[in-house]
């Protein structure tokens, strides 16, 4: 389901933005509600319990309660979640391991399929 190698030694930190990897994209506004995406509990259930989860996400605070409210009841743990952000490109910088070891790992997947199991 991952398609890359993580280090076995060390922690990791998962960037997630909301909508169209974890919820379905405007699901909110379109339908009505949230919709939980494919393969995202079973993806969930392989990041280890110390790994760290931020999610990302350009909605704005009217929907911070609803969109917490959604989380908590499908089960999908997190340690920080930002609001407000701008639509567009997320950027990761950082620093490789003097090992060769690369920090930053991009994961671009294709809006509302979720992940395959």
């Amino acid at each position: 389901m991952i398609p890359f190698e993580l280090s076995n030694n060390l922690k990791h930190t998962w960037f997630f933005d909301l909508d169209g990897t974890i919820f379905k994209h405007n699901g909110l506004f379109e339908d009505g509600h949230d919709t939980l995406l494919p393969g995202v509990v079973e993806l969930w259930d392989m990041i280890p319990r110390d790994d760290v989860i931020v999610i990302t996400t350009a909605r704005s605070d009217p929907w911070k309660d609803a969109t917490l409210l959604f989380l908590k009841n499908s089960g999908i743990r997190y340690d920080h979640i930002l609001f407000n952000l701008p639509m567009g490109e997320r950027i990761v910088v950082n620093d490789n391991k003097p090992e060769g070891l690369l920090t930053a790992i991009a994961w671009n997947v294709k809006r509302n399929q979720g992940y395959q199991v």
